[in-house]
């Protein structure tokens, strides 16, 4: 990926906490000699620098996907940056967004308690604090059944690229407009990046 030095992201805390906040990725490999993604939730294990999750077994990526180097991309709030908010009309449009590619290998797995784990982890990510749902609660044979039309996997990662491009390229003052003018709309990608805005100020 691109990523020019303003808008690098090297802290490894920043990264993870952006990975688990939108976990939702897409994955990159090469199928029958061609590109192929798949968009899936993905779970990341901090302490294994890994990822886990699973495809739909009639999904044939996984067929050719072991020990290739896959990449994952996550993608966070973006939104269009009009020159109309500067303080000058000598501009043109950009576009602000963060983005996280992870690179790493692909490991199929077949151990039935680390499958089962995997996709507790997903529901106790995903449903709410107060939900009725738990996985430990469903009949073993259902999810048994279930399991037969997934197949696990696990990444280990081995490289890890982040960009924010958030207008740091841009004196503070006009950054300040560009905030004030996210922040009058109520498109939630508009607010969220006007927010990561103000905690990721570049002079």
């Amino acid at each position: 990926m691109y990523i020019p030095k303003n808008f690098e992201i090297n802290d490894k805390d920043i990264i993870y906490d952006f990975i688990e906040r939108y976990s939702f990725a897409t994955l990159f490999s090469q199928h029958n000699g061609e590109p192929y993604a798949t968009h899936l939730p993905l779970i990341l294990n901090k302490d294994e620098s890994a990822l886990y999750g699973h495809f739909a077994r009639p999904n044939e990526q996984w067929k050719d996907v072991e020990n290739q180097q896959v990449l994952v991309v996550f993608q966070g709030p973006h939104c269009y940056i009009s020159p109309s908010w500067y303080e000058t009309t000598n501009a043109v449009p950009t576009w602000n967004y963060v983005a996280i590619h992870l690179y790493g290998t692909m490991e199929i797995i077949e151990d039935d308690k680390v499958i089962f784990d995997s996709l507790n982890d997903l529901v106790n990510k995903y449903e709410s604090p107060d939900s009725p749902y738990n996985l430990n609660e469903v009949e073993p044979r259902y999810i048994e059944g279930m399991s037969k039309g997934i197949v696990a996997f696990k990444i280990k990662i081995s490289k890890i690229e982040a960009k924010a491009k958030l207008s740091q390229n841009h004196p503070l003052e006009r950054q300040e407009l560009i905030i004030k003018h996210l922040e009058r709309t109520s498109n939630q990608d508009n607010i969220q990046v006007a927010s990561l805005m103000r905690r990721n100020p570049k002079k």
